[in-house]
């Protein structure tokens, strides 16, 4: 049985451009990339990700889509290289390792929902806030004119869920 014990992964050089964000939104874009990729398996720009996993057992990668993949494993005193067997679906790892796998992560194109997923998000992190930073709710007069806001003050911890986003992910979820 695989035992995962590490996950490192390499920030991309850029993220894919999304069309139809301007001002604050398109500057709201790469934080909406983060988030949108730390809720699912894909990535759409490349980066170097290395795991570190005991074995034996199979192995697929958590990750997609996955190139250039090389395999190490521990041999009590310095890693040396190793040629995990490829499988239908990852790879069999046959000794105990620990194994340190390197690989690129990451390629286009973005599908249509993933790239609405980016743009709602990026929209709704952007959006003016109407009510001030951690409040729950708001109120204010003007003689005979009165306006009160409520608001979840966790609303931005949320906006995965709340701007729709996460619905257009779900395809693309972690498994």
């Amino acid at each position: 049985m695989i035992e995962y014990m590490a996950q490192t992964e390499g920030a991309p050089s850029a993220y894919p451009a999304i069309p139809g964000l301007t001002g604050d939104a398109l500057t709201m874009a790469p934080v909406a990339w983060q988030r949108v990729e730390h809720h699912i398996a894909w990535r759409f720009a490349p980066r170097t990700v290395t795991w570190t996993v005991k074995g034996p057992g199979m192995w697929i990668p958590p990750l997609r889509p996955v190139a250039d993949l090389t395999a190490e494993i521990w041999d009590g005193s310095a890693w040396i290289a190793a040629s995990p067997d490829a499988t239908w679906n990852g790879y069999d790892l046959t000794l105990e390792g620990p194994y340190r796998i390197t690989a690129t992560v990451g390629a286009g194109p973005v599908p249509e929902a993933v790239a609405a997923a980016v743009q709602r998000l990026a929209t709704y992190l952007a959006a003016e806030a109407d009510t001030p930073a951690g409040a729950r709710s708001w109120s204010a007069s003007v003689g005979q004119l009165s306006e009160t806001i409520n608001r979840d003050p966790a609303h931005m911890a949320k906006a995965l869920q709340n701007s729709g986003a996460a619905d257009l992910l779900r395809p693309y979820r972690r498994a």
